[in-house]
């Protein structure tokens, strides 16, 4: 049972003048000239539609499983052009193709914008993101994607990570719920179930084995760093031996101010502008700081605020414990 991604391109209309620049943008022209010949209206040629209202947009949408014809689904519809804002605009309608390019969705609505703003004279201000948004059940299924539970009285189970101790346990558990043999593992994500022949009693067989409960074992651990926001995340297995940590800022700060001379009346001189800089530079204290080891997760993170580094100067830090040999954990950058 799996979701399948959907992709189209359409046009929004009914923009309040923050449509795509027509001039730059000759794919938005281009789209609403075949749509118009589609409708019956012929533009004469050489004609320059000069649109302040209209936006090519792509429209994507994910097709749940077991979706039927008639059931509605939401869409995320975005900018491609240089559309100052969506906000209040009406996607026409747009068909959603699948990978193999059959259509399997028809997309068409008001969308909503969780963003607002507003520019003049130069100066803009701006909440949120413009150029995107989603359509609650904005678009229709228009073709089913066959999907058989549990063909020829064997189904699979697979899991979200890799691990030959929670892929043990949950055959433990299927097996103590319907009995010996049911369940039995192929590697560290497939488990094979054998199901009723019946497609009633597979239903509720299905249901029974959603509700069993299986305490995944621990996780190995690890410390995630995103460098593109210098957030940093760890869990609850992170482990640090006794360390000394130093760590020092250093800033370079150039101020540079205009100085003019003006020669005296009637001196026959000109007037000189020219600049003079002053360059310093500070170092923060960078003294050793003594961070314990700790066995639990608090007892990590008393040691890692005891340094008062901010979370860029954490990644850093965290670097250079892993390779110190400090850090019991896998350090792992996004």
């Amino acid at each position: 049972m799996r979701d399948n991604p959907l992709i189209g391109y359409g046009l929004m209309v009914g923009l309040d003048g923050t449509g795509d620049q027509t001039m730059q943008t000759p794919f938005t022209t281009q789209s609403l000239n075949n749509m118009l010949q589609q409708l019956g209206i012929t533009i004469p040629q050489g004609v320059n539609m000069q649109l302040k209202n209209v936006a090519a947009v792509m429209v994507t949408a994910t097709l749940p499983s077991f979706a039927r014809p008639g059931q509605s689904i939401d869409v995320t519809v975005s900018s491609m052009g240089n559309a100052k804002s969506l906000r209040g605009g009406t996607l026409l309608m747009t068909p959603l193709k699948g990978v193999d390019g059959a259509v399997y969705a028809i997309a068409q609505g008001n969308m909503v914008v969780g963003g607002a703003g507003a520019s003049a004279n130069g100066s803009k201000v701006q909440i949120n993101q413009l150029s995107s948004g989603r359509i609650p059940a904005g678009a229709i299924v228009e073709r089913v994607v066959e999907a058989s539970v549990g063909g020829e009285g064997m189904f699979t189970l697979e899991l979200v990570r890799s691990d030959f101790g929670t892929a043990q346990k949950t055959v433990d558990a299927i097996n103590r719920q319907f009995g010996s043999g049911i369940a039995d593992a192929v590697d560290a994500r497939v488990i094979r179930v054998r199901a009723p022949e019946s497609p009633q009693a597979r239903v509720g067989f299905l249901a029974r084995l959603e509700s069993l409960e299986v305490t995944p074992t621990q996780a190995a651990a690890r410390v995630v760093v995103n460098a593109r926001t210098g957030s940093v995340v760890m869990n609850q297995a992170v482990r640090v031996e006794d360390c000394a940590v130093a760590h020092g800022n250093l800033s370079v700060v150039i101020n540079t101010d205009p100085v003019i001379s003006q020669p005296g009346p009637f001196a026959g001189g000109r007037t000189v502008a020219t600049q003079t800089s002053e360059i310093s530079v500070n170092q923060a204290g960078g003294a050793l700081q003594m961070v314990r080891g700790g066995a639990s997760l608090s007892d990590v993170i008393k040691g890692l605020n005891s340094l008062g580094a901010n979370p860029q100067d954490l990644v850093s830090i965290l670097q250079a414990m892993k390779s110190a040999g400090a850090l019991r954990a896998e350090l792992e950058i996004i």
